[in-house]
């Protein structure tokens, strides 16, 4: 079964650089339209605790 990518509908086919998610198998999968053969697999729970980090800025001192 054809995996069936979605973006953000704040991204814009110009751009090429957009991040695309997925589910297969209770999975989500992540990659970068830039580079469709790199794909990122994760948990549900572990993506909302990703997102949840990023929000609050845990990651901003990587910047």
């Amino acid at each position: 079964m054809e995996i069936q990518w979605q973006k953000s509908s704040f991204s814009t086919d110009s751009e090429g650089n957009c991040l695309e998610l997925a589910t297969q198998a209770g999975e989500i999968l992540v990659r970068e339209s830039d580079s469709p053969d790199v794909i990122v697999k994760t948990t549900q729970a572990k993506l909302a605790a990703f997102l949840a980090g990023a929000k609050a800025g845990e990651f901003d001192h990587l910047i």
